[in-house]
């Protein structure tokens, strides 16, 4: 049957020079897409220095799931943004407890003792087992949560709750944190500190690390005081009625610890069922007191001045903290003895 062979060769021979032309396009769409490919590569990798300039962030938001409707919402964990999910392994959280009206106490820090950087937050945690975080709440007013934004963008050192800064919801505050603390972090221990205290986190490191034979452990510089009754005083306590003369023994409120142990049962807790009294340290030592922990009294952590084995300096018993914090912090950290002693004393000073 010639004539098929014939008309295929024929048709062949026809189409050989669009054949040509074919396979040149081919050639040249895939040597574009190569060039594209490398050139997108290139840019993403460029892009990703750019826009994410700390690789990995390190401030996360925590939003409460409060669909019960109750006052004190649920205590689920509802949603983190920024970060990741699963629970850090570190020795100690440290969260620095912040308000809007504390940028200037947050930079005096950033200029101290806390890392201004993520490299700089990265190494401390790997110096010392602690990680330090910001930790704030949000508010209504839209430039500030703007600046705040902008703030974080900057330096990527917080963790963002949804709850309400306000001063009078301290109690609250504080336990939202302690529950967004151990919902992202697996630690040993969860750390309350203000952000107008000198901090020494090499030696509180070593605080931490000791070793106890009490799993439950509530650690601070412990203290019995009166109970303010006169709403004209600083420290009126409306429920003193239900305390009588004289507070309990419970740690100052600048800086205090809670184990693991302890962290977890207030965790596994309704927020509607505790008790928040007007002061947050007081709070959280009436806690204490219906738990059977070990009240560890540390007073290297209220140290008016800073010394061989200071941990935590305030203007104890002047301040809450230490007075003019933004001009006392940089103060001290020109002295030797607060920035540049070492982290033990010397067996010359012991």
């Amino acid at each position: 049957m010639p004539m098929p062979k014939k008309f295929f060769q024929a048709r062949s021979q026809s189409n050989s020079p669009n054949r040509s032309i074919l396979q040149a396009l081919c050639i040249l769409i895939g040597i574009t897409g190569v060039l594209l490919f490398i050139i997108a590569v290139s840019r993403g990798r460029i892009g990703a220095e750019s826009k994410c300039k700390y690789g990995k962030p390190l401030s996360v938001s925590v939003v409460w799931d409060k669909s019960d409707g109750s006052s004190g919402g649920s205590d689920r964990l509802g949603f983190v943004s920024g970060g990741d999910q699963k629970r850090r392994k570190v020795m100690g959280f440290v969260g620095i407890q912040t308000g809007f009206a504390s940028v200037g106490r947050r930079k005096a820090l950033r200029k101290t003792w806390m890392p201004s950087d993520h490299q700089g937050l990265q190494r401390l945690e790997d110096a010392t087992g602690l990680a330090f975080r910001f930790i704030i709440g949000k508010t209504s007013d839209a430039s500030k949560m703007a600046e705040l934004r902008k703030e974080v963008e900057e330096y990527d050192d917080f963790l963002m709750l949804d709850i309400v800064e306000e001063y009078s919801k301290l109690p609250y505050k504080t336990l939202a944190f302690f529950k967004a603390a151990y919902a992202l972090y697996d630690s040993e221990f969860y750390v309350k500190a203000d952000d107008d205290i000198y901090l020494r986190p090499d030696r509180l490191s070593l605080l931490l690390a000791k070793e106890r034979t009490h799993s439950q452990t509530y650690l601070g510089c412990m203290k019995k005081g009166p109970v303010f009754t006169d709403p004209k005083l600083k420290w009126y306590e409306p429920l003193g009625y239900m305390l009588g003369k004289e507070y309990f023994l419970h740690a100052y409120g600048p800086i205090y610890a809670l184990s693991a142990d302890v962290v977890s049962s207030l965790v596994a807790l309704r927020n509607d069922s505790f008790r928040m009294f007007s002061n947050e340290d007081v709070t959280i030592g009436a806690w204490m007191l219906a738990m059977n922990v070990n009240h560890e009294d540390n007073r290297q952590l209220c140290q008016p001045e800073c010394t061989a084995t200071s941990i935590a300096v305030w203007d104890i018993p002047k301040c809450s903290g230490l007075c003019n914090p933004e001009k006392k912090m940089l103060e001290l950290h020109k002295l030797e003895s607060c920035a540049s002693s070492p982290t033990l004393p010397s067996d010359e000073d012991e």
